[in-house]
């Protein structure tokens, strides 16, 4: 310890509730846990399981007490009744769960970390990959419903392009010129009181679809055109009952697992649906150029085939960004902009920086230029606080470890339960209020929080993998919107659900006013 430079304190809990350990940034924790101290693990707290059906029935339409569609209420519940660790057992066909609601817990489990972390994740998408498709996978299985060594030799061969905050700001003009399409799309969409219409949120999708293609194609889908590719609407149908069936495979008594159930086989028909359509694109986009020869890498997949000369492991990394990139990023879009329709006066700030910033229209969005808007990343970082896309992540633990006192045997999946925490005055305080200014450096509004406390793109060697380009998408298409516009909403305020992500729950009617003629 006392060769470590010491960044920050943290405290958390090592032995048992009297016994606390500093932990530093750049040190490593401790894992020489005394375990005779520990408390064991059936003592910790959390809902009972009946016999036979465990803790499964709660997932059960008309005689459960947990909806999938609002697993938010439920955190909320589980934290109420049990506290800051939470033990859901007896899930019929999967680990039991612990659920984790203190950010010095979340530190521990990060900083512990091996050196091939298991990410809980998705065990249908896995049968996806290393089962019912392996002949297309192979050993190649991509990033997402992947573990141990064949992750880490995909994840290598990739970080350096995904990763390198320079290799995202080349892309940030194909970016722009994305999202003035979509600015003109707004534009064409407008009713008579100048609103959005009731599918919105699906023209947000088709942004996203458009913007991740440029950046892992280089190529233009045409998504946002009157007349659009089909494929592209199919396209993100297919993404939405992925990603809307996940949690049903996933929490719900596991049938699938015995029998392909209704629900399995519309869920396979959308994998199937994501991986055809997008491997016409990728092999469109392979046939482009030779870029092995000519050297004009303009595209992350003709990046990757640059390095490794592997179609396969360009192709599978480039589904990847399609499977997960299109509903997340499109959901923070449009809760961002309905916040920031609901709060004029943080909008009015934000739009006097953009203004500030790019001071004609025709202004060119630069990476320096993102850089000088502080107040536009703060807007991003406060939404995603209060209304995270994704609204946990967790770990499966590799070994035997002690988490607030208690013994916690290896092959427990961990939630950090990302939402209830970072919606507690405990670490944000007035926390229920929309406060961008708490994430400004020189603000009076400005306190210290917990760093752990907020992590919608998650942390350590299984971070977010696209997060540079998807924060980079996210600030453009806001700069680019609220230069041209005010945004309102004159309608029901809207509640936040699971469906699939974490995003306002009814039509975004929106109300877009040309700045140059407000009234």
């Amino acid at each position: 310890m006392n060769k470590c430079r010491i960044v920050s304190r943290r405290f958390f809990r090592v032995r048992s509730a009297k016994c606390q350990d500093v932990i530093t940034s750049e040190c490593e924790v401790p894992k020489n846990f005394n375990f005779k101290e520990a408390r064991p693990y059936e003592s910790v707290p959390g809902p009972k399981p009946l016999p036979l059906l465990g803790n499964s029935w709660r997932f059960i339409p008309i005689i459960g007490d947990f909806e999938i569609e609002h697993i938010d209420k439920v955190s909320e519940r589980l934290f109420n009744e049990y506290g800051k660790i939470v033990k859901m057992e007896g899930l019929l066909g999967r680990p039991d769960m612990l659920f984790l609601f203190d950010p010095d817990d979340i530190e521990q489990v990060f900083r512990q970390e091996d050196l091939l972390p298991y990410r809980p994740s998705m065990p249908s998408l896995n049968y996806y990959k290393h089962v019912y498709r392996k002949d297309f996978f192979g050993k190649h299985g991509g990033v997402i419903a992947v573990h141990g060594e064949q992750w880490q030799s995909f994840r290598s061969k990739v970080n350096q392009i995904m990763m390198q905050p320079r290799v995202a700001k080349m892309y940030t003009s194909a970016i722009a010129d994305t999202a003035q399409e979509f600015v003109d799309r707004i534009e064409k969409l407008k009713d008579e009181n100048e609103e959005m219409p009731d599918d919105f949120l699906n023209e947000i999708h088709k942004w996203s679809l458009e913007s991740i293609a440029k950046v892992a194609l280089d190529v233009r889908l045409g998504c946002l055109d009157e007349n659009s590719n089909p494929d592209s609407q199919r396209l993100i149908d297919a993404v939405n009952t992925f990603f809307i069936n996940v949690p049903v495979l996933e929490l719900k008594i596991p049938f699938w697992k015995i029998y392909a159930t209704p629900t399995f086989k519309k869920y396979i028909k959308a994998l199937d649906t994501i991986r055809n359509i997008c491997l016409k694109f990728i092999y469109k986009s392979m046939g482009a150029s030779d870029v092995i020869n000519d050297g004009n890498e303009k595209s992350v997949l003709q990046r990757v085939l640059k390095i490794e000369n592997n179609p396969k492991i360009a192709s599978i990394l480039a589904l990847d960004m399609f499977l997960v990139g299109i509903d997340t990023t499109s959901n923070a879009v449009a809760s961002i902009l309905y916040q920031l329709a609901i709060h004029q006066e943080k909008q009015k700030i934000l739009k006097e920086e953009i203004s500030r910033v790019l001071p004609q229209l025709e202004t060119q969005i630069t990476n320096d230029k993102l850089e000088d808007m502080p107040y536009l990343r703060s807007c991003i970082k406060e939404t995603l606080r209060m209304y995270p896309v994704v609204i946990g992540n967790g770990r499966q633990t590799t070994s035997d470890t002690i988490i607030r006192g208690y013994h916690i045997p290896k092959g427990t999946q961990v939630i950090f339960q990302h939402y209830v925490i970072s919606n507690q005055e405990e670490y944000f305080p007035r926390s229920k209020e929309f406060l961008p200014e708490r994430w400004l450096k020189n603000s009076s509004f400005s306190k210290e929080h917990h760093s752990f406390a907020s992590l919608p793109f998650g942390f350590g060697k299984r971070m977010c993998l696209g997060k540079r380009f998807a924060d980079l998408e996210i600030q453009t298409v806001l700069a680019k919107i609220f230069r041209n516009y005010t945004v309102e909403y004159h309608h029901k305020k809207l509640d936040y659900f699971i469906h699939p992500m974490y995003t306002p729950n009814g039509p975004l009617k929106l109300r877009f006013i040309k700045n140059d003629n407000k009234q």
